[in-house]
């Protein structure tokens, strides 16, 4: 069996980072449904695949919170090779293509071997959801599972937007929680630097506030 691998919100400071693996036997087997990099699809286009290829491939997915992955203590590059090899592991296939998450596409690959708990031939190179049907395909899958946990955040937490740093009013969001509560919301992952880019400014205005 061959497996691509992908993920979803690794440069998100609010809510999970998703990474979904997809089998098939061949990678015709995904071409002919269709299947692109997620960000090229329509919400509901992916929604539709997604659902698709759950019917009919293997399928297995990960999610971290905020809280794993700030207590991860390890680098963002190792933390997802170490995602990557464990959904490639619940699948077992002969070969993985994995997306590159590394500037150096052979060493990422190596990293990911080296958390293999099977014995798998990784292929890894960037951009690979554009050029491999079943990165792509995994690339949809989880797309579409970190969009659902979002709405469902939403629901809780009130709307903050994509999640992005470049989002405004995810900005927004985490400067207003922080301004009303005193501290950083559990959705948000505190190791990132724009979370504590917004801390900073917080305790600079309250220093000269108090000066």
């Amino acid at each position: 069996m061959l497996c691509g691998v992908d993920e979803a919100g690794k440069g998100a400071v609010l809510g999970p980072l998703v990474v979904a693996a997809v089998g098939c036997g061949k990678k015709e087997d995904l071409a002919d449904l269709g299947v692109r990099d997620s960000k090229e699809l329509s919400p509901q286009r992916r929604e539709a695949l997604a659902g698709e290829i759950r019917r009919s491939f293997p399928v297995a997915v990960l999610s971290l919170s905020p809280a794993e992955i700030d207590g991860r203590g390890i680098g963002l590059n190792t933390l997802i090779a170490r995602s990557h090899a464990a959904v490639i592991s619940m699948l077992a296939p002969s070969v993985a293509v994995v997306d590159a998450c590394d500037v150096n596409a052979s060493r990422y690959g190596g990293m990911v071997t080296g958390f293999l708990s099977v014995p798998c031939r990784v292929v890894s190179c960037h951009h690979a959801d554009r050029q491999h049907p079943a990165v792509s395909a995994a690339s949809i899958v989880a797309k579409v599972e970190r969009d659902s946990m979002i709405h469902r955040l939403h629901d809780e937490w009130g709307s903050f937007g994509s999640g992005y740093p470049s989002d405004p009013v995810t900005i927004r969001f985490l400067e207003r929680y922080l301004e009303e509560k005193g501290e950083i919301p559990p959705i948000a992952r505190k190791s990132w630097e724009t979370t504590r880019t917004i801390l900073a400014r917080a305790e600079q205005r309250d220093l000269l506030k108090f000066l």
